[in-house]
C-alpha cells in the first residue's frame, strides 16, 4: 500500500537533517542536469516544486529573478531557508506546497523538479503536469526516478512501497497532452533522466494575443 501524503511528509521531515549527504552520484548527476537546462534568465521567475532542502533552487537563483521553491515537508523547507540565509540570497523563498496544487497564483517563467515527482500515481502524475501548464511556463524540466526499459524494483533508485515511477513514454504523453513538447531527454541510468518540455505562451507580450512567429 502507497504512503499517504502525510506519510511522505512525514518521513523527509525525519530525514531533513541528513538529506544532503545521502544523494547518489545518479542523484547529483540529475541535479546538475535540472539546473543545467533549467538556465534562467536573470527576469525569469522559477517554480521549484518538491524543492527539499533547496538544493536546485538555491543553484538557480543567482541567475533568476525570483525562484519560488514548494514542498510537503516542513523539515526540508526549514532546513532550504537556512540555507538560503546562509547563502545570502534573499531571491528564493520556500513554503508549503504540492504538484497538484503548487500554492503559487503568480507569473512562472520555468518549472523545476528533481527526484519528487516519483511518488505519484501515473494519473497524479498527469494531473500535476496538467496543473503546472496552466501556470502557463515556457520550460518544465523533470529529473526523475522513470523507466528508459523494463522496471526493476531491485535497483536502489525504485523501492515499491513508497515509489510509484512511470515510464518515459507515460510521462512523454502526459506533457503532450498538457500542451508542451519534449525538447530533451537525458538518460542517466536506465530508472533515472531528465526531461526538458516546452510550450508557447498562450499570450504575447502584450498580453492581447498569441505570440507572432516567423512561421505564421
Amino acid at each position: 500500500m502507497k504512503k499517504s501524503l502525510e506519510e511522505h511528509a512525514t518521513r523527509f521531515d525525519e530525514i531533513a537533517s541528513e538529506y544532503d549527504d545521502d544523494g547518489s552520484e545518479e542523484y547529483r548527476a540529475c541535479a546538475n542536469l535540472v539546473i543545467e537546462h533549467a538556465a534562467p534568465e536573470d527576469d525569469d521567475v522559477v517554480l521549484d516544486l518538491g524543492a527539499g532542502t533547496g538544493a536546485i533552487a538555491l543553484a538557480l537563483a543567482p541567475d533568476a529573478d525570483r525562484v519560488v521553491g514548494r514542498d510537503i515537508s516542513e523539515g526540508m523547507l526549514e532546513r532550504a531557508r537556512t540555507k538560503a540565509a546562509e547563502a545570502g540570497l534573499d531571491n528564493v523563498a520556500f513554503d508549503q506546497g504540492r504538484f497538484r496544487d503548487p500554492n503559487h497564483a503568480g507569473e512562472v517563467d520555468i518549472v523545476t523538479s528533481n527526484f519528487a515527482m516519483h511518488h505519484l500515481s501515473d494519473g497524479e502524475k498527469r494531473e500535476a503536469i496538467s496543473v503546472i501548464a496552466g501556470l502557463e511556463p515556457r520550460k518544465f524540466v523533470l529529473g526523475d526516478v522513470m523507466f528508459f526499459g523494463e522496471p526493476d524494483p531491485a535497483v536502489p533508485f525504485y523501492s515499491p512501497e513508497v515509489d510509484d515511477p512511470a515510464t518515459v513514454g507515460t510521462l512523454a504523453d502526459a506533457f503532450t497532452d498538457a500542451g508542451f513538447s519534449l525538447t530533451a531527454v537525458e538518460r542517466v541510468h536506465e530508472q533515472v533522466g531528465v526531461l526538458v518540455a516546452e510550450r508557447t505562451p498562450s499570450h504575447g507580450p502584450d498580453g492581447d494575443g498569441p505570440e507572432a512567429t516567423d512561421d505564421e
